[in-house]
């Protein structure tokens, strides 16, 4: 049974390594434990991995992140994964910086990128990990902070954080949604 994890981000030099684009820099670290490279394919870089004898479709949508059910719903139909298969990972600016919290259903948390996901699958139950990224920013500055580089102490505690969400989807195609909420939450 396939899995697909859907690191959420936006393309182009200039939001590398901001608070938006954790997902990227997740879906990254997850495809270097095994050596998977990504290429440019339809909608998304796609890198393909094994972790537990179970097939990955590790996938950055390159719709930008407002669009990204359209990479999602395709990767979905086009691998023919289950939505109980899919996992998504996203920043978060309702949980502090460091704060990891997976569930397996909800809303859109005020994300667009949740938002336009929810919309093209026509339900929201699916699995996500939210990446706390805090909220230090003044009111009607948001798009200005999560599209902000980390802060100096930020960016040394991120490798372990990555490292962890990381632990966290391997739990989930281990073990599933209910124990990986369990151990991790």
């Amino acid at each position: 049974m396939k899995y697909l994890i859907a690191g959420l981000g936006n393309v182009g030099k200039e939001y590398e390594f901001t608070r938006h684009n954790i997902g990227f820099e997740v879906a990254d670290a997850l495809a270097a434990q095994t050596e998977a490279a990504f290429s440019l394919e339809r909608h998304a870089f796609v890198a393909r991995s094994r972790y537990a004898g179970k097939p990955l479709v590790i996938i950055k949508p390159t719709t930008f992140m407002n669009l990204s059910g359209k990479a999602v719903k395709y990767w979905l139909d086009n691998e023919k994964i289950p939505i109980t298969n899919l996992i998504v990972v996203v920043d978060d600016i309702a949980l502090p910086f460091g704060k990891l919290r997976v569930r397996k259903k909800g809303g859109d948390g005020n994300h667009n990128g949740l938002t336009d996901i929810i919309r093209m699958l026509g339900r929201n139950d699916f699995a996500r990990l939210r990446f706390g990224i805090g909220n230090d920013f003044r009111r009607g500055f948001q798009s200005d902070y999560v599209l902000s580089r980390w802060k100096k102490e930020e960016e040394t505690e991120l490798p372990a954080l990555i490292d962890k969400s990381v632990e966290i989807i391997h739990s989930f195609i281990k073990s599933g949604i209910d124990q990986t909420m369990n151990r991790y939450n």
